[in-house]
């Protein structure tokens, strides 16, 4: 069973899901020149149930280092664009072919492949418009620009999900050390780069210090990790009604896991610690990170 965080951070976090809400919906507000499917498939993909972590930590990040809410929303709404676009492509059939995706039809089950294929690159050049028309001062927008750029291409995201697509779960006794070493990779390419670069286009915002962007690193690191190692573990262990989409399904295709590479405790006892270590590199932020802090916390112990 999942621990319930600190109220003041539950508080906080819901406040900031309601301003990145707002303005993720007025962001995939389209011209005539965008044909009535594509938009509504983008903003059924992209506007539905959410935890909008991502977003939250460019905020959160930027708020650490003194920075604000409103100067960091465009960087905070772009990342969520890449990360729904990923998620649309993500479950097409000649990816991990699911039908449900937080607890509703995945979109190109509620549309077509096709109008799906589309909606996820609409999202992902709105991305870089948003950061290129909306955020500034200038070096600030390229800063970012390029670190979501990196996050989310060949040697990020975009890398570790070909990782994936060519990971097995067949393997030797003798090389489970290898087998780690690649999970580890994929993990940390496929979900912890956007995680990274949420941080560090926060601090960016902030004008934080090479002190400040070096902690923030080493917990998105740390924390981007243990997030999916937990995805791991709750689709061996979690039900399809907390998740919003189908469980179980890693081990059915055959994909290596960290539960079927070590074993579940020792999964969790991963997951601990990297929370932790990821908690410990945001001394130098002092109590400004609290709200960080909280949010590994809830993300080590979270069953959804």
């Amino acid at each position: 069973m999942a621990v319930s965080p600190p109220m003041a951070f539950t508080e906080r976090a819901e406040q900031l899901r309601d301003e990145i809400n707002q303005a993720l919906a007025t962001q995939l507000r389209f011209s005539d020149n965008c044909p009535a499917p594509l938009a509504e498939a983008v903003r059924y993909a992209t506007l539905g149930p959410g935890k909008r972590l991502r977003p939250m930590l460019v905020l959160l990040a930027s708020e650490s280092c003194g920075g604000s809410v409103a100067r960091a929303l465009p960087a905070a709404v772009a990342i969520e664009m890449v990360h729904a676009y990923s998620l649309i492509h993500d479950d097409l059939p000649a990816m991990d072919d699911d039908d449900l995706r937080r607890g509703r039809p995945t979109c190109h089950r509620a549309f077509d492949e096709a109008t799906a294929i589309l909606a996820g690159d609409a999202l992902l050049s709105r991305a870089f418009e948003l950061i290129a028309s909306q955020l500034g001062p200038a070096d600030v927008a390229v800063a970012c620009l390029s670190i979501l750029a990196q996050a989310a291409g060949a040697e990020g995201m975009v890398g570790g999900q070909m990782q994936d697509l060519l990971a097995t779960a067949t393997y030797e006794e003798s090389e489970n050390a290898h087998c780690e070493q690649r999970l580890e990779s994929i993990h940390r390419c496929k979900t912890g780069a956007l995680f990274v670069a949420a941080l560090r286009m926060g601090g960016l915002v902030a004008s934080a210090s090479a002190e400040e962007l070096a902690a923030l690193t080493a917990y998105g690191e740390n924390v981007g990790l243990a997030f999916q190692i937990v995805d791991d573990l709750l689709d061996v262990g979690g039900s399809e009604d907390q998740m919003g989409k189908r469980v179980q399904k890693d081990d059915s295709q055959g994909k290596l896991t960290f539960p079927g590479a070590v074993g579940v405790a020792e999964s969790k006892a991963r997951v601990a610690a990297l929370i932790q270590q990821g908690c410990d590199a945001l001394g130098p932020l002092g109590s400004r990170a609290d709200c960080l802090r909280e949010l590994a916390a809830y993300l080590g112990e979270r069953n959804s």
